[in-house]
């Protein structure tokens, strides 16, 4: 099933391409007084489980403009699973992605594995993780929409994260040459070859485009800049806008932010484009997130609000 099947394309969105005075509207509400720095990100809270009315709102405007916020919390090193679960609820983060590997809580505990078969998976060793936007393997009907990273313990050196709206990569693509969005909206741009497993079938081949429309409008993209267990269209156009992207990605651009989370402080998301350093654990640390990741987009962070 192609994930195309399952997405409308609303001619009132501003992420159709034919819509051109839509999205030059959008466009210009959705850049004004845009984060230049991580630090606008940053909120603090006392207690994640239980925001205050100032600080729900000082997230919520984060998460509006920009699709993501940083939250630092007065739990330091608490490894309570309710602190990313309660906040996710605070925002509309109901329907939570249980996938195999996950914990019982349908939390994913993000530490070096010193053994068993998640050793044979990157999220699970210190090596460096490209960019990319979660779940971009998954069936149609179980899209990630919204991602929350909450930092237990951060390594002793290293485990940095590279940040960049995905809709602001919609922009950039997009004021390069339109050509590009309608090439990475195709239905078949991108496809992830099954996942075996003793000579059994895991998880099944997935194909369908980079970047789709969902039925209420809101832009949802699927993306992976890692070059092995991806098959990319040989269309030209789509081949000039993938290396348009990765040249964004690459490239200093003031919408990507950098930045490191410490014990207590996290990342809550609709799901953007993201990367990490590879790291060290030490004496001075051992990293360990905890990962949620949720079919829903966080509330009221959609289009309707720029309506």
């Amino acid at each position: 099933m192609s994930l195309s099947a399952i997405n409308s394309k609303p001619t009132s969105s501003p992420f159709e391409p034919a819509n051109e005075i839509s999205y030059q509207r959008w466009r210009a509400q959705k850049l004004s007084q845009y984060p230049r720095s991580l630090e606008e990100l940053l909120v603090s809270v006392k207690d994640p489980r239980a925001l205050s009315e100032i600080e729900h709102t000082a997230i919520q405007q984060r998460l509006k403009k920009a699709n993501m916020a940083i939250y630092i919390s007065e739990t330091g090193s608490d490894p309570d699973p309710q602190i990313p679960l309660s906040l996710g609820r605070q925002f509309g983060a109901q329907s939570l992605n249980h996938n195999w590997l996950s914990d019982d809580t349908g939390l994913t505990s993000l530490k070096v594995a010193a053994e068993g078969v998640r050793q044979q998976y990157i999220p699970y060793s210190n090596r460096a993780i490209k960019w990319h936007t979660d779940g971009y393997y998954n069936r149609p009907e179980e899209q990630i929409h919204s991602l929350l990273l909450h930092c237990v313990e951060s390594a002793g050196q290293g485990g940095e994260n590279a940040l960049l709206d995905h809709e602001i990569a919609y922009i950039l693509l997009r004021d390069q040459d339109p050509a590009f969005i309608t090439a990475l909206m195709g239905p078949e741009v991108m496809t992830i070859p099954p996942r075996m497993n003793q000579g059994e079938v895991a998880r099944q081949e997935e194909t369908g485009p980079v970047f789709s429309i969902m039925p209420c409008g809101n832009l949802h993209m699927r993306y992976t800049i890692r070059t092995r267990h991806v098959i990319w269209s040989e269309d030209p156009v789509t081949r000039a806008a993938l290396d348009a992207l990765t040249a964004i990605l690459q490239s200093h651009s003031p919408y990507i932010f950098r930045g490191r989370l410490e014990a207590g402080m996290g990342l809550i998301s609709n799901n953007i484009l993201h990367d990490r350093t590879a790291f060290i654990d030490d004496a001075k640390g051992v990293r360990h997130l905890y990962r949620a990741r949720y079919y829903d987009r966080l509330q009221g962070t959609g289009i309707d609000q720029y309506t």
